[in-house]
């Protein structure tokens, strides 16, 4: 690639995830140029679509604020839109729970909100390049694409047509799946299931992954049969779905972050395993599987569906035809999942690097490099990320990851705000909490939909316990945040075992993740991002909480993930010199988290020094907040299965006192 003289150049990334979409335009310093996001409709909006607005709170006024993922209250502005029903025509919400445990979203509702974003920012480019060229600035050019997603939600369409062929995709919190599992599971011996899970890196029996949605989808839609038995079935994640839809080519592709997330691949091979296809019955000659590529390499020309055009202006559609007619055409040749991509984003680049996104869970990623660690302490093994043209050999291997996740975060801030009414704003949580020094006693457990790593209990259930007439609304707010605090400690105390495990067999990996790490030790430093990050009191309680070994480290890019699809796709030219933004790891940070000045002046600058959480808890005060934590676990647990209502006692009861 040759970049031409006089301009700035940008990547432009695109972010699908559960609940919006996003395209943002980078520049070298990693600052936002454009941005644009829709919200998504739901199948909630049908009743409120004649109130012309969306509500998901308890007030059902035409006023009442809409709330993010992570319980933020947000508003419509010009850069954030709010996808409402009526207004844009449509009767298919793009997200729907059409039965209990279903979550489905609108493939082609999605598409269409990416081309509209993506639009909206070339848009705010083109009204911006007339303001810098008057005044003497070279203008800004997107040169590049990267793409991330959710992982898991399962999309099958047809060859022939284009168009989804069961018309929604299965979104990966859906449980519909749950009862196949478990009987696939009851039939499968233990050390089947064992194997699978060390070829897989996941626990194929689960409701999350894409192996058993398909199969439900063989299973259950007489469509999806019809197209399977013909051959005119395709199969893909959202990466794959955007990535064939979005390039002249056609190109049906997954990267190894999201084929890791199908129950498909092995992970020594990085390809899919006719062993796993067998298991769940998936022919492989008659169903159109995405190849498996790295994230970070040419994928196809950037082009768009024309049947997209009905959501534009005649400026904007103008404005995209000559954006899609550019020579060179413009590459998408980033991908990664989105768990992998905030990982990346976070500049989480070397083995013993951990990061975590508090969202409405929260999701952590432990870096373990080339090494694929298969967990003995709950945590599941994923692919990380793999960037192949990067001229170091240890970064140009595919990068393996520990993987864990909390199903209660900001939905905790949620839960205080809606149900409890102990504050109006999520934001006030922080500040209530901290009005106290510690809970007084007081142990939340928030299993408000059962435990998830290290527990793996979906019977248990959340638990207040430690209450007295002392304990204020402080005292409540306070242990709802160290909750979620403590199963992030339990989550990387699960990973540093297994990398200490690991270490104790490969003196290698000891040694490079030692040396990788701040006080050379296996788990130094937490990188976050996300809703909750942004509060200081919240990153406080947590770097107390995992105590001094340990530093959080707030992300300097908001938008962690869309930042690391970025990355990828700038990565993703074979010649260093080509790429016109950074040419390696180190020049991202020296650029991002440096501005451009040697690390050490950096760190003396308040305006570009990264914000470091250090514990200042006594050894005492964690030890015995953790004594305390691991017995209300033990309360919070089995609390609905059968056993836990058959004591001898309640067998004997009748109603005489």
């Amino acid at each position: 690639m040759t970049v031409e003289n006089k301009i700035v150049p940008l990547v432009a990334s695109i972010d699908v995830g559960t609940t919006s979409t996003r395209v943002i335009l980078f520049n070298k310093k990693g600052l936002e140029i454009a941005k644009h996001q829709i919200e998504y409709s739901t199948s909630a909006s049908l009743d409120k679509a004649s109130e012309g607005r969306r509500n998901s709170n308890r007030d059902s006024s035409p006023d009442a604020p809409l709330f993010s993922a992570e319980g933020v209250a947000i508003e419509a502005n010009q850069y954030l839109e709010i996808e409402d029903l009526d207004n844009e025509g449509r009767i298919d919400p793009t997200l729907r729970f059409p039965k209990p445990g279903w979550v489905e979203c609108n493939p082609l509702n999605i598409l269409a909100n990416v081309v509209q974003c993506f639009t909206a920012c070339l848009v705010s480019v083109a009204t911006v390049n007339k303001e810098r060229e008057e005044n003497g600035f070279d203008p800004y050019k997107v040169v590049c694409i990267g793409v991330a997603n959710m992982r898991e939600t399962t999309i099958v369409w047809s060859k022939k047509t284009g168009l989804p062929v069961y018309k929604y995709g299965i979104v990966w919190n859906d449980v519909r799946t749950l009862d196949l599992v478990t009987e696939r599971k009851k039939n499968t011996p233990e050390e089947k299931q064992a194997y699978f899970r060390a070829k897989s890196g996941v626990p194929i029996f689960s409701t999350y992954f894409s192996c058993s949605k398909l199969r439900w989808l063989l299973d259950n839609d007489e469509k999806v049969k019809e197209a399977y038995e013909s051959g005119d079935l395709m199969f893909g994640t959202v990466d794959s779905w955007l990535i064939y839809h979005l390039t002249k080519q056609k190109t049906h592709v997954t990267d190894v972050s999201n084929a890791s997330r199908t129950g498909f691949m092995n992970l020594s091979s990085l390809q899919y395993d006719d062993e796993l296809l067998e298991y769940w019955g998936v022919d492989k000659n008659k169903i159109i599987l995405p190849k498996i590529v790295s994230s970070s390499e040419y994928y196809g020309d950037f082009s768009v569906p024309t049947n997209t055009k009905s959501r534009l202006t005649a400026y904007a559609w103008d404005l995209l035809k000559e954006f899609v007619s550019r020579e060179p055409a413009v590459p998408i040749q980033g991908c990664l999942g989105d768990q992998s991509a905030s990982l990346v984003g976070q500049m989480a680049f070397k083995p013993g690097s951990a990061k975590c996104t508090y969202g409405t869970g929260c999701f952590m990623l432990y870096n373990t490099g080339p090494k694929k660690l298969l967990s003995k302490h709950g945590a599941l093994t994923t692919l990380g990320y793999w960037f192949p043209h990067l001229d170091e050999k240890e970064h140009a291997e595919p990068h393996f990851a520990l993987e864990g996740s909390v199903a209660v975060a900001g939905s905790v801030v949620q839960w205080l705000r809606d149900n409890l009414r102990l504050v109006s704003r999520a934001e006030d949580v922080g500040p209530l909490a901290v009005r106290v020094p510690n809970t007084g006693g007081v142990v939340f457990v928030p299993a408000f939909s059962g435990l998830f790593a290290p527990y793996w209990d979906p019977s248990a259930r959340g638990t207040i316990l430690g209450l007295s007439q002392y304990t204020t609304a402080s005292h409540i707010a306070r242990a709802a945040l160290e909750g979620v605090c403590f199963q992030a400690r339990a989550i990387l105390k699960a990973m540093s075992s297994d990398a200490r495990h690991e270490g104790k067999k490969d003196k290698h990996f000891k040694n490079e993740v030692k040396d990788n790490t701040y006080e050379q030790s296996i788990l130094s430093s937490l990188s976050v991002d996300g809703g909750m990050s942004k509060s200081d009191e919240v990153m406080q309680i947590q770097a107390n909480i995992l105590g001094p070994c340990v530093k959080v480290k707030r992300s300097k890019i908001a938008e962690s993930t869309a930042f690391g699809a970025a990355i990828a796709a700038a990565m993703a030219y074979e010649n260093p010199s080509d790429r016109p933004l950074w040419k390696n790891f180190k020049d991202i940070k020296e650029n991002v988290l440096y501005g451009g000045r040697p690390k050490e002046d950096a760190f003396k600058d308040p305006a570009t020094a990264q914000k470091i959480f250090l514990s200042n808890s006594t050894t005492e005060d964690r030890r015995q907040g953790w004594t305390r934590w691991e017995a209300a676990i033990q309360r919070a647990e089995g609390w609905m299965t059968d056993s836990t209502y058959k004591s001898e006692a309640t067998n004997d009861y009748d109603d005489s006192l």
